[in-house]
């Protein structure tokens, strides 16, 4: 598996929404797939400074989902479990789709004392979930629960 060699931020994809108790991101990207790997960046970012890791290790995962909006979420949660089982954080992202059949890669660090803690992350939710195409690409937007 090969990541990009850039940090995760080097150009902001994502932004975030208010929504109750809770946090609504949204990313873009020029494909499906690219908004949704955008969507992985703006989940980890809450919760700690992406640029600041190093992609030490590395994941590879594969779901199948025939339905995008829905392969979001799951992307999401799962990248979301892994990290809290293997006690990591994720700053790269990359995920591929045949058909219905999803292939997702991460890279990240064990969480440290080093690193600053922003807000956890639960999960991801089916609340405001939709992934759109837009002029110039796709964006993808759902609310985390925080």
């Amino acid at each position: 598996m090969v990541l990009p060699d850039v940090p995760a931020t080097a150009t902001q994809r994502y932004g975030y929404f208010d929504h109750d108790a809770d946090l609504g991101i949204e990313a873009c990207g020029a494909t499906p797939e690219a908004a949704m790997e955008a969507a992985a960046e703006a989940m980890f970012a809450v919760m700690t400074d992406l640029a600041a890791l190093r992609p030490e290790q590395q994941l590879e995962l594969d779901f199948d989902e025939a339905d995008p909006e829905l392969a979001l979420v799951t992307w999401l949660n799962l990248l979301l479990a892994e990290a809290q089982s293997r006690r990591l954080v994720w700053c790269r992202f990359r995920l591929r789709r045949e058909g219905s059949r999803w292939h997702g890669e991460a890279a990240g660090q064990p969480w440290t004392a080093e690193l600053e803690r922003g807000v956890e992350v639960k999960g991801a939710t089916l609340t405001q979930l939709s992934l759109t195409p837009q002029e110039g690409g796709w964006r993808a937007r759902c609310v985390v629960d925080v």
